[in-house]
């Protein structure tokens, strides 16, 4: 069996009650099929050849009677094992998601977030799909066949081995086909991965599409995504098309075969027409649970392509993790230390020979141009990365030996983005410290200078901010930020490019709620503006990965030859 198949059933596991109880509903109507088959013959003689209407006027009743069980045991059969099957989905996907949440910035670089939203939506479903159909089919149509095999070689095994040979014909074609829907359904989710991607990327971009008029191209860049999933899709359709068709051709072989040898048997005197109806109609059931399983392995093989996909996304090994015994950080005072720090991304070195020493409570600023690494190498201070020379130490403990847990309690972020979250006030600025109560809420707001605005929404903390925080201005988004990090009340501070965005009034506010925020913390900040960075305790200036020079801002103006110098001119030159 499919391995991808097994570890997809484990997670059934833990509800082995309903499957119980659904198994055993599941004889009851699987045996019924075979009971039906084997009834018709000895009902029949006694209505028809012995005359006896007692039978007669009892059969509708018994019918009744029958379906009715059937129905019951059918319905509870039904409702369990797809209510198992959903649960195991349920875990699947929570397993799913978790995984992806815990996986490293790396891991993150390089997937699409469409591509990721495609694996947890449309891979799971494929994969629901398998678990809805081919679980809930398995117990009934596997005791369905073994019964009605049970009835054919009682009633005449001659004709049950004849009918036999050639069910395994449609084994080989079955399994070609169902390797070939397999293939076509993961080649399928691949494209729809990258519609995922168009559509994660226009929506999030779909300010910058306006303004440029891009509608018209964008849209000729979904169609031909499309048109490609369409053609993957096509091959899907074929082959899934093709298997029963092909199945059906090969046991109708065996149904001429056998009215042909069953009839001449008829009319030879050595079978009776009722005994000759009764295999007819068994051999004719039999083959209703054969070709369902064969349409169940079918849905096997198409959800084994996204079984492929998510469990390949879940194995994924995250490249930071834990040492064994990594130290337990209580609060750190502070003292940050780079010690002749390289890293590359692959093969491509980003910071070289970085040298660097910040003491607790400092404010240290990072300036050069773009791409000089500056941004890299707050993402080394978080251990979003790990470097790939030297060492990074926090208070003396190389963060590499230090648990991430407790890493992740010693700094805040704030950076340009101002990523919030479709949620409430309250609640986006409560990420900071989950479990603070309103009144710890409302102080971090009063010292971002966040609170007043607040409370002019209607709804004040309760309001819904919602997607990526659209229906509030970029100030006061970044206050909520500001606020979420003073809550926090880590030891360490990180500003990525906290005021480029804003405008002069709304910069002043975010200035004075950051100048709450820094106080008594070691800070990094990342500034384009070099107006926000006069009075750091240090800055240092960082060029094609290297640091080219550092110093107060009095020191690296007075070099009228440095870099500083120049990217100073070069913003102040029409003050």
């Amino acid at each position: 069996m499919n391995p991808l198949f097994i570890r997809t059933l484990n997670y059934l596991k833990p509800y082995w009650p309903l499957l119980l109880l659904s198994a055993s509903c599941s004889i009851v109507v699987g045996a019924m099929d075979g009971a039906f088959a084997y009834l018709v013959e000895p009902v029949l003689k006694k209505i028809f050849a012995g005359k006896d209407t007692g039978i007669f006027m009892l059969v509708p009743l018994g019918i009744i009677a029958l379906f009715v069980l059937r129905g019951i045991c059918r319905f509870t059969y039904d409702t369990t094992i797809k209510l198992a099957g959903q649960k195991a989905i349920q875990d699947i996907r929570n397993d799913l998601y978790r995984s992806t949440i815990q996986k490293d910035m790396a891991f993150y670089n390089r997937n699409a977030t469409g591509e990721l939203m495609s694996r947890m939506t449309n891979d799971i479903g494929m994969m629901q799909e398998g678990m809805a159909n081919v679980v809930c089919g398995l117990f009934r149509d596997l005791i369905s066949f073994t019964s009605l095999l049970g009835v054919i070689f009682y009633r005449n095994w001659q004709l049950a081995i004849l009918c036999f040979i050639v069910l395994p014909l449609t084994i080989y074609p079955a399994q070609l086909i169902g390797k070939k829907i397999k293939q076509a359904a993961r080649r399928s989710l691949d494209v729809m991965g990258g519609i995922g991607a168009i559509l994660q990327e226009t929506f999030a971009g779909i300010k910058v599409i306006k303004a440029f008029g891009l509608e018209g191209t964008v849209v000729e860049k979904f169609r031909n995504e499309n048109l490609a999933f369409l053609n993957q899709y096509k091959k899907f359709i074929k082959y899934e098309s093709l298997a029963m068709p092909v199945s059906e051709m090969i046991t109708s072989l065996g149904i001429a075969a056998v009215v042909y040898l069953g009839g001449s048997q008829v009319l030879s005197g050595r079978m009776s027409a009722s005994e000759l109806f009764s295999f007819i109609a068994a051999m004719i059931m039999l083959f209703n649970p054969v070709k369902k399983l064969q349409g169940a392995y079918n849905v096997v093989q198409r959800s084994a392509g996204g079984a492929e996909r998510v469990f390949q996304l879940m194995d994924e090994q995250r490249q930071i993790v834990d040492r064994a015994n990594a130290v337990e950080l209580e609060r750190v005072t502070g003292k940050v230390e780079l010690q002749d720090v390289c890293f590359k991304y692959g093969e491509e070195p980003v910071l070289q020979q970085i040298n660097l020493s910040v003491e607790p409570g400092r404010m240290v600023a990072l300036v050069g141009p773009s791409g000089g690494g500056k941004s890299t190498l707050a993402a080394l201070l978080m251990r979003f990365y790990d470097v790939s020379q030297g060492a990074v130490l926090l208070d003396g403990h190389d963060l590499r030996d230090v648990s991430l847990a407790s890493l992740n309690k010693q700094i805040a972020l704030v950076d340009q983005e101002t990523t919030l979250f479709n949620d409430t006030i309250v609640n986006n600025i409560r990420y900071g410290k989950p479990g603070a109560s309103d009144i710890e809420v409302e102080s971090a707001a009063r010292a971002a200078f966040a609170h007043d605005f607040i409370l002019q929404f209607p709804d004040g903390y309760a309001t819904n901010i919602g997607d990526r925080g659209a229906r509030i201005s970029g100030g006061q988004r970044q206050r909520i930020c500001i606020a979420r990090a003073l809550l926090k009340n880590a030891p360490i501070l990180i500003l990525d490019e906290a005021t480029s965005a804003l405008d002069t009034e709304s910069e002043k506010m975010v200035q004075l709620a950051l100048d709450n925020l820094m106080a008594n913390r070691t800070t990094f900040v990342i500034a384009h503006r070099l107006s926000t960075i006069l009075h750091a305790d240090k800055i240092v200036v960082l060029e094609k990965g290297m640091i080219v020079d550092h110093g107060t801002h009095d020191q690296l103006i007075a070099k009228v030859d440095g870099l500083y110098n120049r990217l100073h001119s070069h913003q102040f030159k029409d003050v």
